[in-house]
């Protein structure tokens, strides 16, 4: 698995923002990657270090609009931890 198919997109919520401080970010993943993907993947995209990586997994829900019925999409979720030493992350410098 390349490492842009691993990382979809950073989340940028309130929360987010606010882990930012600790060098904590959070990216939505691909539902297959596991931990030690997801590290690589952001050290090869970002070239920081990686301390850490905590995963959540949402499942899918069920919408309905009016009569239509549907289903929103399972979706993975990585706070990634750098380490003390390492730089911080140019994508999120512009939020």
């Amino acid at each position: 698995m390349d490492a842009r198919d691993v990382i979809k997109r950073p989340v940028i919520t309130e929360r987010s923002t606010e882990i930012m401080d600790d060098k904590k970010y959070t990216f939505e993943v691909d539902i297959k990657a596991n931990k030690t993907q997801i590290k690589q993947a952001i050290e090869e995209i970002f070239e920081v270090d990686v301390d850490k990586v905590n995963t959540m997994n949402y499942k899918r829900k069920f919408r309905r609009f009016g009569r239509f019925e549907g289903y929103k999409p399972a979706r993975k979720k990585a706070i990634v931890t750098l380490t003390e030493n390492s730089e911080e992350i140019e994508v999120f410098d512009e939020v």
